[in-house]
C-alpha cells in the first residue's frame, strides 16, 4: 500500500511503536545497503584526513590512496573495518529517520496542528537538526572503532598482532605503510571487538566518545541540511508534475533518488571540517601517539593544528571523494527508504 514519508505520516494510522519499528527497520536496511557500496571511499576519506598533521603525506590524493590500498592490501584492505560502519550505518539511519519523524510530530503537537499538517522548511530543519544531535551520541563510539581499524595498516612496518594491539593502546610508534604487507598480516590484525576492548581498557567507557564534539557539530548541522535538502528538492519535483507538495507518497523512484543525491551533497558540504577534525582525533593514537601523561586531543586544539598545518585545504581533505560517493549513496538510502515506506507503510 502507498504510504507518506515521515513528514506527513498520521499518528492515527500507526501508533508510535509501529511507526518507530518501521522507521528503524527501513532506515537500517537503507543504511546497511548503502554502506557496502561506499565503504572503500569512506576508508579513503579517513586515511586522507588522518595524514593532514603528518610531516610527510602517505598519499598524493584519493586515486593514489585507492591504488596503494588495492596494491598492498587487496580487496580485503578496501573493506577493512567494514563490520563497524555497517552497524554504524544501520544505527545512524534508524535513529535519524525515527527521531526525525517523532520530532516533526512533537513540533505539530506544540503548534497544535494536526499530524497531517505540512511543516515549513525551517521546522523541518529544526527536526533534522534534533535528529542529528541525538544520533551523534550513538555514532561516535562506532566511528571511533571504524576509524582506528581503517588506519591499522598505516601504523607499523611489521604488523604483528602484538604490535598492532599495542599501537591501538597508544604505545607503539607511527610509521608509513610498508610496501611488502602480506595477505596473512591482514588476518592477524585486531578486529572490531578487540579494538573496542582496547579503547575501554586504556581510556574507560568515556574514551568511546572521543571526538563527540566534532560528531555533534557534523550531525546537528548535517542532519538539518540532509533532510531539508531532500524535502525541498522532492517538493520541486512534485510541483513539476502539479502534484501537491505535501503528497510525498507520489514521488517516483527516480525523484526519490535525485532528491536523496542532493541531500547527500548538502550534508557533506555543510560542516565537512568537523568530520576532518574528528578523524584526526580518533586516529591520533595510532599515527601520532603522544608521550605518556600528555593530555589527549581536543576539538579546538586539533582544529587549530590542522588549520595551521594546511589551512582550509587541510580541513577539506577528502571532501571531493566524499561528495562523489555521497551522491549515489544518499540516493540509494532514500530510494530504499521511500520505497519500503510506500510499500509497507501506513495508509
Amino acid at each position: 500500500m502507498d504510504a507518506p514519508e515521515p513528514s506527513t505520516v498520521s499518528a492515527d494510522a500507526d501508533p508510535m511503536s509501529i511507526r518507530a519499528l518501521k522507521d528503524i527497520s527501513f532506515g537500517s536496511i537503507a543504511g546497511m545497503t548503502s554502506k557496502v557500496f561506499e565503504h572503500p571511499f569512506d576508508l579513503t576519506k579517513v586515511r586522507l584526513q588522518s595524514q593532514v598533521l603528518d610531516a610527510t603525506a602517505r598519499f598524493n590524493g584519493p586515486i593514489d590512496c585507492l591504488a596503494q590500498t588495492w596494491k598492498r592490501e587487496g580487496l580485503r584492505g578496501l573493506y577493512r573495518g567494514l563490520p563497524a560502519p555497517i552497524v554504524g550505518a544501520m544505527a545512524e539511519n534508524a535513529s535519524l529517520f525515527w527521531t526525525y519523524t517523532e520530532l516533526q510530530n512533537a513540533i505539530r503537537w506544540y503548534e497544535r496542528q494536526p499530524t497531517t499538517h505540512q511543516l515549513s522548511l525551517g521546522q523541518l530543519a529544526l527536526a533534522g537538526s534534533g535528529a542529528g544531535c541525538i544520533t551523534s551520541f550513538v555514532l561516535t563510539p562506532i566511528e571511533l572503532v571504524k576509524c582506528k581499524m581503517q588506519v591499522q595498516m598505516l601504523m607499523v612496518p611489521s604488523v604483528l598482532p602484538v604490535q598492532a594491539a599495542a599501537a591501538l593502546s597508544s604505545i607503539a610508534p607511527a610509521a608509513a605503510l610498508p610496501a611488502d604487507v602480506s595477505g596473512s598480516s591482514l588476518h592477524k590484525l585486531p578486529g572490531p571487538i578487540s579494538v573496542l576492548k582496547s579503547i575501554i581498557r586504556t581510556s574507560g567507557f568515556r574514551g568511546l566518545w572521543l571526538g563527540q564534539t566534532a560528531t555533534f557539530i557534523r550531525e546537528t548541522g548535517g542532519g538539518a541540511a540532509w533532510f531539508t535538502s531532500k524535502e525541498a528538492v522532492a517538493t520541486l519535483l512534485l510541483k513539476r508534475r502539479n502534484v501537491p507538495s505535501h503528497d510525498k507518497k507520489e514521488l517516483r523512484p527516480w525523484e526519490s533518488a535525485v532528491s536523496g543525491a542532493a541531500a547527500g551533497i548538502a550534508y557533506n558540504v555543510a560542516l565537512f571540517p568537523a568530520d576532518t577534525v574528528k578523524s584526526a582525533m580518533q586516529t591520533e593514537a595510532e599515527l601520532r601517539p603522544r608521550a605518556a601523561g600528555e593530555p589527549g586531543p581536543t576539538f579546538l586544539g586539533t582544529f587549530r593544528a590542522m588549520h595551521q598545518a594546511q589551512g582550509i585545504r587541510g580541513l577539506y581533505a577528502g571532501c571531493g571523494i566524499t561528495v562523489a560517493r555521497a551522491i549515489p549513496s544518499s540516493a540509494l538510502i532514500f530510494l530504499i527508504y521511500d520505497g519500503l515506506s510506500k510499500r509497507y507503510g501506513s495508509q
